[in-house]
């Protein structure tokens, strides 16, 4: 240490001033083991126990409170390729969910403070809090650079096994993503209603006279649906009725509803049977609009195929292709899986969005049901808002009875981009 730092440090000191250091005695190691045999060794922070879990990889540059609780997210482990996490912390208002259903999450360098007029608590609290297992201090560009060249992998988080061999017996002994129906493990039990909107905050919405027009009621099937999207469907001007994915198709059809809307999820699509069978019932008799797993059970119920990414799409910053309307958005994605494009050409679809990263399918439509599935996540939270203009689609597609076609998707882009740039003034393309 340089003299003058010395002097300073002396004289803070002298005043009472202690620096913030983590005591080393409160720092427990942690390991982490793949499948394939790798071993990585780092500090724990969060709970103290084993997790085991799919490691993934998401390359958002913020948004870790969103990943977190986003149920997609049961069943994996989410290692973050940005390098510094949790500086601005936690708060109340950015949840996605009721709380953490991420098994494990693996950060480069954990802030040793948080700074934000919103926070309520650091990171390592809240995890510590939820019972999850979190680890930090290791390489994660090597940890990534593996799961991008060898796939996902099964893997454990453990502050309680020290030997590397019985970790990795684990990993190998723990559940597989492929075929495991998760949706189960987080959707409500219970139909209920929502009413929240985008807070002010954050809202680029709607002009005020849409709370003076006919709502529009949607029930939303929810097999671990993200807060926002809910959000936005109220922004929309809907009521909102939340169905468990167990729930009848009479309840539905019998209910008076304008539309269908079907949410993101965890785990294998066609292991969740009985949500693609109660679609079968609705296509056709109602709109339905499907995001992430949403669009995967609306193609499975089609007839189309769903297939395994090698290690899926996890980010904020996926370009994806509008072919409709010719356009590029940068978009939210969380998905280990994907619909087989030339199967649900087959099924009576067609193509309208495709990852350019990948060229996997990312949307579609029916050509005579009114139906709209997009792979990413329009609602964002976190990530770009360049996709938000498919809900505006969805509530045309209520109005119309048939599936957005090419000129009112370019209608609805051009409205969101006035609303982000004038949102007082801006109008909605319905």
């Amino acid at each position: 240490m340089c003299r003058v730092s010395s002097l300073l440090l002396d004289m803070l000191t002298s005043s009472g001033y202690r620096p913030s250091v983590p005591a080393q005695s409160t720092i427990k190691p942690c390991l982490l083991a793949l499948e394939d045999g790798s071993v990585f060794t780092g500090q724990s922070f969060g709970a103290q126990g084993t997790t085991t879990g799919e490691f993934v990889f998401n390359t958002a540059m913020t948004g870790y409170q969103e990943i977190l609780t986003d149920p997609s997210y049961c069943g994996q482990v989410v290692v973050m390729t940005s390098p510094l996490i949790g500086n601005y912390g936690i708060n109340d208002e950015d949840l996605e969910s009721s709380g953490v259903f991420a098994h494990g999450f693996v950060v480069r360098e954990l802030a040793r403070r948080h700074s934000n007029h919103r926070a309520t608590k650091s990171l390592a609290r809240y995890l510590a809090e939820q019972g999850v297992v979190g680890i930090s201090g290791i390489d994660t560009r090597a940890l990534t650079r593996k799961l991008r060249l060898h796939g996902s992998m099964r893997g454990v988080l453990t502050t309680e096994e020290s030997d590397p061999r019985r970790c990795v017996e684990l990993a190998l002994a723990s559940e597989s993503m492929q075929g495991a129906d998760l949706v189960e493990r987080v959707a409500p039990k219970q139909a209920s209603d929502w009413t929240d909107g985008l807070s002010d905050e954050f809202n680029r919405s709607r002009p005020d006279d849409v709370s003076s027009k006919k709502r529009m009621r949607v029930a939303a099937i929810d097999c671990g649906m993200k807060r926002n999207i809910l959000r936005h469907l109220i922004d929309l001007g809907c009521d909102v009725r939340i169905f468990p994915p167990r729930c009848s198709a009479k309840e539905i059809l019998e209910g008076g509803y304008d539309g269908v809307f079907v949410s993101n999820g965890p785990g294998d699509p066609a292991a969740v049977h009985y949500v693609i069978d109660l679609l079968k019932q609705i296509m056709g008799k109602l709109p339905i609009f499907g995001i992430c797993l949403g669009h995967q059970l609306l193609g499975l119920a089609l007839g189309a195929k769903s297939f395994k990414l090698k290690f899926g799409h996890h980010g904020g910053n996926h370009p994806v292709q509008n072919l409709l309307t010719g356009r590029v958005e940068i978009t939210s994605q969380n998905h280990g899986f994907a619909i087989d494009a030339d199967s649900i050409e087959k099924a009576g679809a067609m193509v309208t969005h495709v990852n350019l990263n990948d060229k996997t399918l990312e949307g579609f439509v029916h050509k005579e049901m009114p139906v709209l599935a997009v792979q990413y996540h329009p609602e964002a939270s976190p990530g770009p808002q360049d996709a938000a203009y498919l809900f505006d689609c969805f509530a045309t597609m209520m109005k119309t009875g048939n599936s957005p076609n090419a000129d009112q998707m370019s209608q609805a882009q051009e409205a969101l981009k006035a609303r982000l740039a004038h949102p007082q003034t801006s109008t909605v393309a319905v």
